[in-house]
């Protein structure tokens, strides 16, 4: 009987002393203030008093980042946010190589933000979006590897222009749009004369084909059920008539 409560004891300690670690996390496990071990998946002994256990996922994190002010390359002011993907790859460094492994990717993003569009023109930010995420997720895990943390990707999401600058870009489109179409409408009109002289040539070697295409333009307007037409009449065509009467 003297055994049972030592018996009770033990077993509670076992109880409290036993922590499961789902497969996508792990523990890293300190004995007396000093690293023993990483831990699971499975179940784990951590005994109360002599060790302690901090629990860190592997699964992939995404952290927000919030709008930074940067003043691009070009002298263009812009509020930009991003959004980072990491995951930890090395639990051990990642507890005791930083303090707070979370924390310090945050602030590393945002500064690298900073840094990175701060070289880069507006016109580059806009349009080569997919270069400039290369280059944040490069320097990013570069400076995280020694904590343990892979970053695997960066999303710049909003770039927030002044108003006066959003104005110019549309007027700029616009000017854009506008050349684009006067080019169009000058190579059409182009093309249409360069025909029109090589019809005109075709009908100037063969007067005849002249009269039969106004004779054919006349039948086309008359089948249109107009009420008045006036239709210029060749003096050729009226001279061949005037010389048949007097020949007969």
């Amino acid at each position: 009987m003297n055994f049972m409560p030592a018996l009770i004891f033990f077993l509670i300690l076992a109880l409290f002393s036993i922590k499961i670690v789902n497969e996508y996390d792990r523990l890293v496990i300190f004995v007396v203030g000093r690293l023993w071990k990483v831990g699971g998946p499975g179940p784990v002994i951590v005994l109360p008093l002599i060790m302690s256990a901090q629990r860190v996922t592997l699964r992939t994190q995404v952290l927000d980042v919030p709008p930074q002010d940067v003043i691009t390359k070009d002298n263009i002011s812009m509020k930009v946010n991003a959004v980072v993907y990491f995951r930890v790859i090395d639990p051990e460094k990642a507890i005791i190589s930083v303090e707070h492994y979370i924390y310090a990717t945050t602030q590393l993003a945002q500064t690298t933000l900073r840094s990175v569009l701060g070289k880069s023109e507006m016109d580059e930010l806009l349009a080569n979006r997919d270069k400039i995420n290369s280059e944040l997720a490069q320097i990013l895990d570069l400076h995280t590897e020694p904590w343990g943390v892979k970053v695997s990707n960066v999303e710049v999401k909003n770039v927030d222009l002044p108003q006066d600058m959003v104005r110019a870009i549309a007027m700029q489109a616009e000017a854009e749009r506008e050349r684009r179409a006067k080019i169009i409408h000058a190579e059409g009109e182009l093309q249409a004369s360069e025909k029109l002289g090589q019809a005109a040539a075709i009908l100037a070697a063969n007067p005849v084909s002249i009269q039969l295409r106004y004779l054919q333009t006349l039948s086309e307007i008359a089948t249109e059920k107009n009420s008045t037409t006036v239709f210029p009449i060749p003096i050729d065509l009226i001279s061949m008539f005037l010389d048949r009467k007097k020949n007969n």
